[in-house]
């Protein structure tokens, strides 16, 4: 199974969903996890990778998708879970990416397909747009995770995404289906509470019934550089993402 986590603005828990899913799938629960970092800012690889900072454009994402070379697969700081990083660089590549003339949606899907068979998940941390690596996100997935925030503007933008999702559907990936919305970041405001009732009413059954809390052990985990299982493995927020893979794997 690959699954897309998505979302179109940036701080909505999108990357720290990325890692909690993989490294609760690899350490819970034992399974083979590829995660495939494709946001330019790179935050997975910074926390997943000590040696970040030492690799190489050419050993990362950037190399697939500009130079059509394969995933540069890494041994992640995790047992069971390899990731193909992140560069800066990838800013860029929309840009590029537009003006190219062949298969610009697919290069992610080409290099992907000949390696799924190695893990049983894979997951994709998308950039918090809506542009040609997001496109290549989507059409290499069977499923898409989107994330939300508490907001009036964070519902607003869902309406964006979905459509892209719709477009992708249409013209590159017939077969792509929505695993649900995961409400992120919850706290006990009206602002939150509203949000939250208001996705509930507009997709019903779309809306995963585990919520994710506001909780700063998930951001202290980041800070330094730890998945929150190995961080804080009592947490509220770990014991949520423990929680949302039951709801979504079964496991």
């Amino acid at each position: 199974m690959v699954i897309a986590v998505a979302t179109q603005k940036g701080g909505t828990g999108k990357t720290t969903t990325s890692i909690s899913i993989a490294s609760g799938l690899a350490r819970l629960h034992h399974k083979k996890v590829l995660l495939i970092d494709i946001d330019s800012q790179a935050n997975s690889s910074k926390v997943l990778l000590p040696n970040y900072q030492e690799i190489s454009k050419h050993n990362t994402i950037f190399t697939t998708l500009l130079e059509r070379n394969p995933l540069p697969v890494h041994k992640s700081s995790i047992p069971n879970l390899d990731i193909v990083p992140s560069h800066i660089l990838l800013s860029n590549t929309d840009v590029e990416l537009t003006t190219a003339k062949d298969h610009r949606e697919a290069r992610l899907k080409s290099q992907l397909d000949p390696i799924k068979a190695h893990y049983d998940y894979i997951l994709i941390d998308c950039p918090p747009a809506l542009g040609w690596l997001t496109i290549n996100a989507f059409t290499a997935a069977d499923q898409v995770l989107v994330v939300v925030e508490p907001g009036y503007f964070e519902l607003d933008s869902i309406n964006q995404l979905n459509k892209t999702l719709q477009e992708v559907r249409e013209i590159f990936h017939p077969s792509l289906s929505l695993l649900g919305y995961l409400f992120t970041k919850a706290d006990p405001t009206v602002n939150s509470r509203t949000s939250l009732q208001i996705l509930r009413q507009t997709y019903t059954d779309k809306v995963l019934k585990t919520v994710i809390p506001r909780n700063v052990a998930l951001k202290d985990a980041s800070f330094q550089k730890q998945d929150i299982f190995s961080y804080d493995p009592k947490s509220k927020g770990a014991a949520a993402y423990k929680k949302l893979i039951e709801e979504l794997f079964d496991e």
